[in-house]
């Protein structure tokens, strides 16, 4: 029984020191941002889609299904979900030396000695043992407490890291999708030019033979033919090339894409309300870069507790016998304790070293994080003022667009006339073509802008998208509680 007192006591005694210690080092704060109060360019009209699937705004249900298909197979997902596990077994292994380290061992031999040097066993005896160790570093100075600090943020980063990749798959496949359509339709106004174009010089053929037109002229209308047919394979190869990329994004081999509503078609997202102070919660960038500053500032505190004194505790409980039927007797108990301090008292700077490098490196996670901010902040201006100025930009080309065809129609009536060249008819139908694809690249533009601004802005559809992949992680739910419940 007292002995039984005393570990219970001994025990005790390290639990109050381990849990009761001081922590070394700064605690985390987050520090005050300097967020504006609006952004720059903030349009007057918006809408609280922030948390929505707002991909489907744009009304294509074959859009809705491409994301679904990348969230569950892509494989940059994958690879995210299982670094997030690594740190989950990080976190685990970090925190478990604040507890004790228990083992059982048992052993058993037969053995020999001399005549001469017989124990009162006789010279062959058998020996068995069973025991019972524990080893327990108490944790005063809160050394092991930083380091779990430290993997827990490291755990939370990578999880936000995960959640990044989600953000940015989602919109990589709306994007590409967006870009393949604008080359179908590049590709339509490209063969529908040179189809006209083929007609053009049939006739011009036949009226040079009838000596209607000089060569000169039957040799321009083929040179413009050409030009429009040669961008054909060249338009196509861009098909090809971003159907590939998309698949790879889908997480399949190279392949074909289906396709749903056409570009012209598709519906115009709203623009998502917001405040700037908003990314500070719904950009994973944005807290995982805090969580690296959360944890480069914990491993200040662990690198500051190997200057103090290391205590650890160990024990041992077992029982040993010559025989297997008195192993369980009184006598045979063996037991140990016994408790170890280390103090630190020359290293030639090695603990300095320490500590000055992980001061250094929580200076560059917090520059890092304020840095983070600031280009959220110029990213979400950036794709405000790209999403205004494209639709105006659109516009404007919608009217050239109409001008030049009526350009173009005049001029070839002004020539079957003979009131013109045919020069006149080739520049008006060049440049009629040119401004047809830029119209459609623009209208694509426009529409990636709203891609670009719901990524920028982040936003509870994170969330949302999340749930559709097959790896959604777990993991972080277990590293939730504070640094404080550890302690």
């Amino acid at each position: 029984m007292r002995r039984a007192r005393l570990i219970h006591t001994f025990a005790g005694m390290a639990a109050a020191l381990s849990l009761g210690g001081c922590l070394l080092g700064p605690n985390y704060s987050r520090q005050p941002v300097e967020t504006p109060a609006t952004y720059r360019f903030a349009a007057a009209d918006v809408a609280d889609t922030a948390n929505t699937e707002w991909w489907k705004q744009f009304q294509d249900p074959v859009l809705d299904e491409l994301i679904a298909t990348a969230l569950a197979n892509n494989k940059d997902v994958k690879i995210a979900a299982a670094r997030v596990e690594q740190f989950m077994g990080q976190f685990v292994t970090t925190r478990s030396a604040l507890f004790p380290q228990i083992s059982a061992g048992a052993q058993a031999a037969r053995q020999r000695t001399p005549q001469v040097l017989s124990n009162g066993f006789g010279p062959v005896y058998n020996s068995v043992e069973l025991s019972v160790s524990a080893a327990w570093e108490i944790d005063v100075f809160g050394r092991n407490r930083r380091l779990t600090e430290a993997a827990r943020a490291n755990l939370l980063s990578s999880e936000e890291g995960r959640r990044a990749t989600v953000l940015s798959l989602v919109a990589s496949v709306a994007s590409s999708y967006l870009n393949l359509l604008s080359l179908d339709k590049q590709l339509d106004i490209a063969r529908a030019t040179t189809e006209s174009r083929a007609e053009s010089v049939h006739v011009f053929t036949l009226r040079f033979e009838g000596g209607e037109v000089s060569q000169m002229e039957l040799a321009q209308s083929q040179s413009e033919y050409e030009a429009s047919l040669a961008t054909i394979p060249q338009i196509e190869t861009q098909i090809a090339q971003q159907e590939d990329a998309l698949s790879i994004l889908l997480g399949a081999n190279p392949g074909p894409i289906l396709r749903g509503r056409p570009l012209g078609q598709l519906a115009t997202p709203v623009i998502p309300a917001g405040l700037p102070s908003d990314l500070l919660e719904r950009r994973p960038d944005l807290l995982q870069a805090e969580q690296d500053l959360v944890a480069a500032n914990a491993l200040i505190g662990a690198a500051r507790a190997l200057y103090f004194p290391q205590i650890s505790l160990t024990g041992l409980f077992g029982t040993a016998s010559t025989a297997f039927s008195s192993l369980f007797t009184g006598p045979s108990r063996v037991w140990s304790f016994a408790g170890q301090v280390t103090q630190p008292i020359f290293t030639a700077g090695n603990i300095s070293g320490q500590v000055q490098s992980a001061e250094a490196q929580q200076q560059q996670a917090l520059l890092t994080y304020q840095k983070a901010i600031q280009v959220a902040f110029q990213e979400v201006d950036d794709a405000l003022i790209a999403s205004q100025k494209l639709h105006e930009q659109l516009e404007t080309q919608g009217r050239q667009v109409t001008a030049l065809s009526t350009y173009s129609r005049m001029a070839r009536a002004r020539y079957e006339g003979g009131y013109t060249s045919y020069i006149e008819v080739l520049d008006a139908e060049r440049s009629l073509f040119n401004a047809q694809l830029s119209q459609t690249q623009t209208q694509a533009a426009a529409l990636v802008s709203f891609v670009t601004l719901y990524k920028v802005m982040g936003g509870g559809w994170v969330v949302t998208a999340d749930k559709m992949t097959t790896q959604t992680s777990d993991a972080a739910k277990a590293a939730q509680p504070t640094p404080q419940a550890v302690q």
